[in-house]
């Protein structure tokens, strides 16, 4: 799930990224245009009350970010709430999200 807010920099925007917690999940990494594609840099926090795995980032606003969620260091993932998908070099679809 994605929430969208205004950041307090005029050309940012805040977006929580949320990924529902589940028994067989250990680590949930955000995988994206935003961090180069790097599985490690951005890990999320999970938030047991909340059923969520979450981490919220700034981005640029007016901008494009392609990402999905990577679990248990395998399982590629998207966001079923993202604001489209597109087609990846893999065979599957990456999930955007639009600032």
């Amino acid at each position: 799930m994605l929430r969208k807010e205004a950041s307090s920099k005029p050309n940012k925007v805040l977006v929580t990224f949320e990924f529902p917690a589940a028994p067989w999940v250990k680590q949930v990494h955000l995988v994206g245009d935003f961090n180069e594609w790097d599985q490690q840099a951005t890990p999320m926090v999970h938030r047991p009350r909340e059923k969520v795995w979450q981490v919220r980032l700034e981005l640029d606003k007016g901008a494009r970010y392609e990402f999905r969620y990577l679990v248990n260091g395998s399982e590629w993932l998207n966001d079923w709430h993202a604001d489209e998908y597109v087609p990846n070099i893999h065979g599957s679809d990456n999930s955007v999200v639009r600032t």
